[in-house]
């Protein structure tokens, strides 16, 4: 019998599992891959989430891998009112002077939380399968799977996490509700060149199209380009050839880099990229990481997600099965803290995910930025997870950005 089950050991479900273990919990952890192994990513992982990589003692192995810090954010926009222009910069520092932003690639990232876990006492079990979801009425009980040998296992815990992404056969199992869901709105792709000089995180954005280019392992740069939901089928069609098209229209330079470079993997992408919350939490289960929350991949804060969320459940679950407070009442902390950290900028990239011009009230916040560096740096820490949303775009921060006049109730919301 153990404490918890964890299925899923990528992002989210391995820090979880480390997290409870640490704390003197009995884990099991399972997955269906085995690490090091690939997955389709962002990538990115925020100052926030590097932060807390560096507190939980694992950023020397990311930076071991050969992945280097990025300390500097390049946006550059084009506005049919403002014009095109360029804002660089980087976010204030956390934790005592800690301010850079790392990319590994998944086949590294996902090793190491996995090893993590184990180490801080947690049991792996790699090529699992979950087949069910056991249940006694509505409360969850275990897990029924099989291993490599294809030996039915059937295990049984207090909790049953599921880390297994946005078609997790725990929330499924369990008919997690959604809610304040809203369509896919972009299909995107990226891969990797190398010979493509790049130190800084690259955004480049114009209506109905983004860019979004940074270093990662063995001096690569990963460029990923996203296009509408709709131009999905059309651009998968002639992939290579309207990748490069993208970039040489709205990134020349970037353009220039790649084809001077060379392409050294394969394109990787999906049009499958839906935005809900779902409730994280029920009789003998919970959800993490993309199970339980989901959203475009437009701002790469993915990893970031995860990482905070399952801290959230870990301090929650450890609450709860410690008997500090009775576990369903730690569990709805979790969904509030979750909910109330993430909702104003799920809100933002949910309209931003359309790709469609952004509002005039903010085009003329982010010009307004022009030549106001603390500001610049501010709201990159906005999108680096280190600055609230609400804080930034709250009406007496951005009277002051703009510097005279009233704020329409539209430039407040967004």
């Amino acid at each position: 019998m153990y404490d918890v089950i964890v299925v899923g050991a990528r992002c989210a479900g391995s820090p979880t599992a480390m997290l409870l273990a640490r704390n003197g919990h009995r884990v099991l952890l399972l997955d269906k891959a085995s690490f090091p192994s690939r997955t389709l990513s962002t990538h990115m992982i925020s100052v926030a989430g590097s932060a807390q990589l560096r507190r939980w003692g694992l950023l020397e192995r990311i930076e071991a891998t050969n992945c280097p810090p990025v300390k500097r954010i390049v946006l550059d926009v084009s506005f049919e009112l403002f014009g095109a222009f360029t804002l660089v910069g980087f976010p204030p520092p956390v934790d005592d002077g800690f301010a850079a932003i790392y990319a590994p690639k998944r086949f590294f990232l996902d090793k190491i939380l996995a090893d993590a876990a184990v180490e801080a006492g947690a049991e792996l079990r790699e090529n699992f399968i979950v087949e069910e979801v056991l249940m006694d009425g509505e409360q969850v009980t275990g897990i029924r799977g099989h291993g490599p040998d294809g030996k039915t296992v059937i295990e049984h815990a207090r909790l049953v996490i599921g880390a297994d992404g946005m078609r997790s056969i725990v929330a499924r199992s369990v008919d997690a509700p959604m809610y304040n869901t809203a369509p896919s709105g972009t299909c995107g792709y990226y891969t990797y060149w190398s010979g493509v000089p790049i130190d800084s995180l690259e955004f480049y954005t114009r209506p109905y199209r983004t860019i979004v280019a940074f270093p990662t392992n063995d001096q690569q740069a990963a460029i990923f380009v996203e296009w509408t939901h709709g131009e999905f089928q059309d651009f998968k069609a002639n992939l290579e050839e309207n990748f490069l098209a993208t970039l040489d229209v709205i990134a020349p330079d970037l353009g220039r880099r790649a084809r001077n470079g060379k392409r050294v993997d394969r394109f990787m992408g999906s049009a499958d990229l839906p935005n809900f919350f779902r409730k994280p939490y029920g009789p003998g289960w919970a959800l993490v990481g993309d199970a339980g929350f989901h959203k475009d991949p437009i701002t790469a804060q993915g990893i970031t997600d995860a990482f905070r969320d399952a801290e959230l459940l870990a301090n929650a679950v450890h609450a709860g099965l410690s008997d500090k407070l009775p576990l369903d009442e730690a569990l709805k902390g979790y969904e509030q803290q979750r909910n109330q950290i993430i909702t104003p900028l799920y809100e933002f990239i949910c309209d931003r995910a359309t790709l469609e011009p952004f509002p005039i009230e903010f085009q003329q916040v982010l010009a307004a930025l022009r030549g106001n560096q603390e500001a610049i740096n501010r709201f990159f820490g906005v999108i680096q997870n280190t600055i609230p949303f609400r804080e930034f775009f709250s009406s007496e921060n951005l009277l002051q950005i703009l510097g005279a006049g009233s704020l329409t109730e539209t430039t407040a919301a967004h």
